[in-house]
């Protein structure tokens, strides 16, 4: 039978400051070959979690293992086991992309041949071989954030922990990105990474949702498009969408306006009636003649999801 054995397992993980609790008492499962997003806002706790299931801080409370071994006890040992990769780029600006990883792999242990082995696999699996000669430091920061990620997995690792990886980088580099993750994933690594972007959400097999250092939400993204909101929420497509903005802004049982793909996303009140907003916009749009094309329930998407559930949380 397959080895089902977590290869990251926290148990009432918690890390303390002083008086103020920075991540409190979660739990945390990721299998192999799994990508599992811990999704959140900055201060949420997301990297203090990071930090000690890496072994790079000592939790307050709680249990860890990670690749089977202990990582309260022996943080050390794992090492050999763990890729990390930061949020800002950590490597030597001032050595080729060559250099870094030739670098980075005796500082694993490799040598000789295999370290030259490895050294070329990973430039060849993160597409940098036509950049092995370049200045990391010149690197645009799509390629650095490559070139962090080819460090971290040069000694084969059985984790990865990618923390906030595509900040700041652009949409499209942060697609090539997430598909260099797929690939690393499907070789049998299992893979922790943080994010704020919702649609790098989506991308994950499994997410947990922070807030002030506790998960407040998990499951696969299926699973939470599926909770019931306990907000309506109409889409409004018009070419006077901009107009409508506005006046919507001052209605009584609207609680939120968000412009989106040239369209309106229209949040009422737990209590509001749709009907009412109906009503509204047919008045409006009669009396100044705009265009309604359409206005309908929406299809919720994953912030609606985390939205009410941070409001919930916060009530």
């Amino acid at each position: 039978m397959p080895d089902t054995t977590p290869l990251i397992l926290a148990e009432d993980l918690t890390r303390r400051f002083g008086a103020f609790v920075a991540v409190d008492h979660i739990h945390v499962t990721v299998q192999a070959g799994e990508v599992f997003g811990l999704l959140g806002a900055n201060g949420a706790g997301k990297t203090t979690a990071i930090r000690m299931l890496c072994g790079m801080l000592p939790p307050s409370a709680g249990r860890i293992r990670v690749a089977d071994i202990d990582m309260v006890r022996h943080a050390r040992r794992a090492r050999s086991q763990i890729g990390y990769v930061a949020q800002r780029f950590s490597l030597y600006g001032d050595l080729t992309v060559e250099e870094n990883l030739s670098l980075q792999g005796g500082l694993y242990g490799l040598t000789g041949a295999h370290r030259q082995e490895r050294l070329e696999a990973t430039l060849q699996l993160l597409n940098l071989s036509d950049h092995r000669a370049v200045m990391a430091g010149a690197l645009p920061l799509g390629y650095k954030q490559r070139l962090g990620l080819a460090a971290a997995l040069l000694h084969q690792p059985r984790v990865l922990f990618l923390d906030e990886p595509t900040s700041g980088v652009d949409p499209m580099a942060r697609q090539r990105f997430w598909e260099l993750i797929y690939d690393v994933a499907d070789s049998g690594i299992g893979i922790l990474v943080t994010t704020h972007y919702m649609d790098e959400a989506l991308f994950c097999d499994r997410l947990a949702l922070m807030q002030a250092g506790r998960i407040v939400a998990a499951g696969t993204p299926d699973d939470l498009l599926r909770r019931p909101l306990p907000t309506p929420i109409l889409e409004l497509n018009s070419p006077n969408a901009v107009s409508f903005e506005r006046l919507a802004q001052d209605w009584p049982e609207v609680r939120e306006v968000i412009p989106h793909a040239g369209q309106l996303r229209i949040r009422l009140h737990a209590d509001a009636d749709p009907a009412t907003l109906r009503a509204r916009v047919d008045a409006a749009a009669a009396e100044r003649q705009w265009t309604v094309t359409a206005l309908q329930p929406a299809t919720p998407e994953l912030e609606d999801v985390f939205v009410a559930v941070l409001e919930d949380n916060d009530s």
